[in-house]
């Protein structure tokens, strides 16, 4: 079993920048890909950022050239800086890792996620 904890959101201003952190734990698991989804009221859950692990990237749309992932993976952590954050980032930010254990296969797991908002 694999958990996620997910740390940095909080209200920040238009314009304004914040860095979400996510802390893998467990025992004796490898982790491949790691995200960032995120769900805004009303809407389904979106693909914000991903990370493989050779080191390759993925970006929504919305967020290019203003939000970067990057990951330790000596410290099974991975980050989302994001500048420039507009209102309609505002969302419910969402950990993910596909990651296996000594006893399963590759496996998908959440964290509980952290609230970003965006407001004057």
């Amino acid at each position: 079993q694999v958990q996620l904890v997910e740390s940095g959101g909080g209200l920040v201003q238009p314009g304004g920048s914040l860095r979400l952190s996510c802390v893998a734990s467990g025992t004796g698991f490898t982790i491949d890909r790691m995200a960032w989804y995120r769900q805004a009221p009303g809407k389904q859950r979106e693909l914000v950022a991903d990370s493989s692990s050779n080191g390759g990237t993925n970006y929504a749309d919305s967020v290019k050239d203003r939000f970067t992932i990057s990951r330790d993976n000596a410290k099974n952590t991975v980050y989302l800086q994001m500048n420039t954050l507009k209102p309609n980032d505002t969302a419910v930010y969402y950990c993910y890792a596909e990651a296996r254990t000594f006893t399963t296969g590759w496996v998908d797991y959440w964290g509980k996620g952290t609230l970003v908002t965006v407001s004057s």
